[in-house]
């Protein structure tokens, strides 16, 4: 038996206001898709965070039931998790549900282990850190729900795991049911897997399909596993997406010119145009000086950016089109009045987001709905 496992998809996000960039993630979507149905899998799982915001729109919507339904006509189950993409503080009832009602795929982040094909599958939607104790009790239940199930036992959660990133880590390798022979993980965007002692089968992270504003630019791989099961043990495959190429490169201010010429030839036979980022170090710096070099890879890349990086303005950058980073120059500049990494992550992933669309009614029920959940925290 084989099955797709397929994380991070953030289906809808448009990087850097760029129709191409969103079309580069459907593009990629697709891919992982038709390779599936290529390799005639049993079954896909998509372990959180389909789509960039809870409120998507239709392209993105529309994208993820084509692709769900195609995996039906070749005969191919589906199932899904709920990423913090995918959640709205709101009350409201998830886009992904859609799916599930209609049947085009099965909901399975509630906890509850399901037998599919002699195996058993179990997932729960992402938990914050503030509700983790809440969780152990879940955690051990599904232990003792599978302990005795002879067949393979699947995991799907969308948890950062420390020993894989102690800074977004929300548990620890020890924390999870030991049972499982897959723990199929979505969140952490880098390709990663590890087997431990103590837990039956390994921990597996995909990453997402293409790189995402929060990763920055760099020369990456980005693919999605196939995962054999036919033997006692879970075997993964890793599969790689033909993603658009981005490179950064650093130069000194006065070999700028021999470092464009040295993009020039690495990239001009590139099937798809790239987005570039150069960083420039020196003093004495010449800005037109720059655009002048700078501009000899415009019709060579999608997307080129350029940094000044100095001693004087190690925080200061010029860019020839508008910030690939601006979410993190705005967490960048909240930070100094915050001082506090969950308020800023409220103020720019919650708030933000309603008040620049008009959504001043959605914001207030935001704002209610976090007091009402820090109350509790405060009783507690």
């Amino acid at each position: 038996m084989l099955f797709s496992h397929i994380s991070d998809t953030h289906l809808g996000l448009v990087q850097y206001g760029s129709n191409e960039r969103e079309q580069d993630v459907y593009d990629v979507f697709n891919q992982a898709i038709d390779k599936s149905i290529e390799d005639n899998v049993d079954f896909v799982i998509f372990a959180g965070d389909i789509f960039h915001v809870p409120n998507p729109n239709g392209t993105a919507i529309v994208q993820m039931g084509n692709a769900l339904k195609r995996l039906k006509e070749n005969n191919i189950d589906s199932f899904f998790i709920l990423g913090e993409h995918d959640i709205s503080r709101i009350r409201t009832t998830p886009i992904p549900y859609i799916y599930h009602n209609l049947g085009f795929s099965k909901y399975i982040g509630n906890g509850k282990p399901i037998e599919y094909k002699g195996i058993m599958l179990a997932g729960l939607d992402k938990i914050r850190k503030t509700e983790m104790p809440q969780y152990e009790e879940i955690f051990s239940d599904l232990e003792k729900n599978v302990e005795k199930f002879a067949g393979h036992k699947i995991l799907v959660l969308h948890q950062g795991i420390t020993e894989f990133n102690k800074f977004a880590g929300e548990l620890q390798s020890t924390d999870l049911p030991k049972n499982f022979t897959y723990y199929a993980m979505g969140h952490l965007h880098d390709k990663d897997i590890k087997q431990f002692n103590h837990l039956k089968g390994p921990i597996a992270y995909p990453g997402s399909i293409e790189l995402t504003t929060s990763e920055g630019i760099k020369e990456i791989k980005k693919g999605f596993f196939e995962v054999d099961i036919s033997g006692d043990e879970a075997v993964p495959k890793w599969i790689e997406l033909d993603i658009r190429p981005q490179f950064s490169f650093n130069t000194e201010y006065k070999e700028l010119a021999k470092t464009i010429d040295q993009i020039v030839e690495k990239i001009s036979n590139l099937t798809k145009k790239p987005i570039i980022e150069v960083k420039i170090q020196g003093e004495e710096i010449e800005t037109d000086q720059i655009q002048a070099q700078i501009a000899r890879l415009n019709t060579l890349s999608l997307r080129c950016f350029w940094k000044i990086t100095t001693k004087q303005t190690s925080d200061s950058s010029v860019f020839l089109d508008r910030p690939n980073v601006i979410e993190d120059e705005m967490f960048r500049l909240s930070a100094k009045i915050l001082d506090s990494e969950k308020d800023i992550n409220f103020a720019i992933k919650e708030l933000l987001p309603k008040l620049s669309t008009d959504g001043i009614n959605e914001a207030l029920e935001i704002i209610v709905d976090d007091y009402e959940k820090f109350k509790k925290e405060e009783e507690q």
